[in-house]
């Protein structure tokens, strides 16, 4: 409770901080302004460690590729956002558009270059996904997609979501999928964070030239869940 209480008052005493930074990197191209950005992420990951006890491991790093790709990760905590910046290539998110309302938090994500979607608009949403995701490719970023589309409680699975799929059937990227166990430790909307080592582990690439979108989501979520109950079988 003590450390996790600690961990909160450093992150609100920072992210105004490292979001007013970021807002006066709006003269930069976007890669030199994600790089500058991505130092807040690096800084939470580090205190995380020092003040709650939260290490983490990455299996598989050899699989990242080097040019740009659709991530496909398992979402279940706040941690992989952070995680996945100081692991991965510059990347920039999918996400809702009222993370961009948010004070300060939100003016600075908004330098990261998101795609920031309508979820009730459907279509529109989608298209905007795939101009702007092929946008983005171009421009030498990740593109990183939480297929289920919010956080889930550890040891539970989410209805994976056919958008970065297409995406990547679209441009004819390979998908990389990653799976985690963060939520063991910060759960969904939790307060509390658990000491411990967190899992992060990347497959093979998919490649997606020639397969429909329907099968590379298939086979992207298959991988991520038979190895997130590996990765616990282990730990166990």
């Amino acid at each position: 409770m003590l450390r996790s209480l600690i961990f909160l008052l450093l992150q609100l005493l920072l992210t105004p901080i490292f979001s007013t930074l970021a807002i006066l990197t709006f003269p930069f191209p976007p890669l030199t302004r994600y790089r500058l950005i991505s130092s807040y992420a690096r800084t939470m990951i580090w205190l995380l460690g020092i003040v709650c006890g939260i290490r983490h491991q990455v299996v598989g790093i050899e699989h990242v590729p080097k040019e740009p790709c659709i991530v496909l990760c398992k979402h279940q905590s706040a941690w992989e956002t952070l995680a996945l910046q100081i692991i991965l290539p510059p990347q920039v998110w999918v996400l809702k558009r009222e993370l961009l309302w948010l004070p300060f938090f939100g003016w600075g994500l908004a330098m990261t270059s998101p795609i920031a979607i309508n979820r009730s608009d459907g279509k529109g949403a989608m298209k905007q996904l795939l101009k702007q995701g092929k946008q983005r490719l171009k421009q030498g970023f990740f593109v990183v997609i939480f297929p289920e589309g919010t956080r889930i409680p550890y040891g539970q699975r989410g209805k994976y979501k056919i958008g970065g799929a297409m995406l990547a059937a679209s441009a004819s990227v390979p998908v990389l999928p990653i799976a985690h166990n963060a939520g063991r430790l910060w759960g969904r909307n939790s307060f509390i964070k658990r000491p411990g080592l967190i899992t992060m582990s990347i497959g093979t690439p998919i490649a997606t030239r020639g397969l429909k979108a329907d099968e590379i989501n298939a086979r992207a979520e298959s991988w991520i869940e038979d190895e997130i109950e590996r990765i616990d079988r282990q730990r166990q």
